[in-house]
């Protein structure tokens, strides 16, 4: 979540399924063509915060998160049914460790939550890092190590980090001095890993060591123009190509990380979208989370579905999410 910076209205509402477009690459990222693309409503709801989407492809349900309305989700889209689990603060991220537990970051650290029981039980704790502060984003690497940032309260410049966390519970800090710490993913080869802090309007790239975790040769990617948003939850697709989340921007965006050029751009009738991740059977469904914070009272009659799921099949597939180990 970033606070608004700009106003930016694109919409076309229309009941059960809304027809959108889906922009092809130019050479400039401000710009685009189009083509028909349809996104539709997967789950309708008023979330605060929408965020954190993961699809779990050993149970075909997908998991996301309410920030700021303190609870975990879990939507099974053959049955079009979504249960939720209140959380004792505001959570971050949240990863699947097996069928019946998940990871969650919470404000003082990291939680083991029983999906049967509903119990969360400390896995490591990290309040002495957090202090003004409450951990974002994350996600497992190919190894199964969970990587999550933080961001400062009152969003103040610098004040993050992003660590990881092992199987031992064990925390390490990988990356000082960011602002909002959000999406990242990695390339099939585990040779690359692509990182946003959204205030940058950059993605940038490392080169990542599986077997160590380690990471090196920082680069911009993606340079990302203000008027298409800002970068929030990212997901990859199995072409290495990158799927964006654009808060106060009404869209998901695939950008070329070789390239740093965009290659599509789905609108969604959202004015904050804030992640995306491929699910269904196939990996071919790419559902989208959004927010109702931080809109104006115009925005919200604007979207009257702000806050809610929605799904696109974009014609190419996801990759299978690292679970935690």
């Amino acid at each position: 979540m970033i606070k608004t910076y700009t106003f930016f209205l694109l919409s076309l509402i229309l009941v059960g399924c809304i027809s959108k477009e889906k922009k092809t690459a130019t050479t400039d990222n401000s710009k685009a063509t189009s083509i028909k693309n349809e996104v539709t409503l997967a789950y309708k709801t008023e979330a605060k915060l929408g965020e954190g989407a993961i699809w779990n492809y050993k149970t075909n349900a997908l998991l996301w998160i309410d920030i700021e309305g303190k609870a975990v989700h879990i939507y099974n889209p053959k049955t079009n049914k979504n249960r939720k689990i209140a959380t004792p603060s505001r959570i971050g991220t949240i990863v699947p460790k097996n069928d019946g537990d998940v990871l969650v970051a919470l404000e003082d650290g990291m939680y083991n939550l029983n999906l049967e029981t509903e119990t969360f039980t400390l896995f490591s704790d990290m309040k002495s890092d957090l202090a003004d502060s409450r951990l974002n984003d994350g996600k497992c690497d190919p190894s199964g190590r969970l990587w999550v940032g933080s961001m400062h309260l009152e969003q103040l410049e610098g004040k993050a980090n992003l660590y990881t966390i092992n199987g031992r519970g064990e925390k390490e800090t990988k990356i000082k001095n960011v602002t909002i710490s959000n999406g990242i993913v990695w390339t099939s080869d585990k040779k690359t890993m692509y990182y946003i802090d959204t205030p940058t309007s950059q993605i940038t790239a490392y080169d990542y060591d599986n077997e160590t975790g380690a990471i090196s040769n920082k680069r911009i990617a993606v340079s990302i123009p203000t008027e298409l948003g800002f970068p929030d939850g990212m997901t990859i697709d199995e072409e290495n190509m990158l799927w964006v989340g654009m808060w106060n921007g009404n869209a998901v965006i695939r950008f070329n990380p070789e390239t740093g050029k965009v290659l599509e751009k789905i609108e969604v009738p959202a004015h904050n979208i804030t992640s995306c991740a491929f699910g269904g059977d196939n990996l071919d469904v790419l559902y989208i989370t959004s927010a109702t914070v931080d809109m104006s009272d115009d925005e919200l009659k604007e979207y009257p579905l702000a806050g809610s799921v929605f799904k696109v099949v974009p014609g190419v597939k996801g990759v299978k999410s690292s679970f935690f180990k």
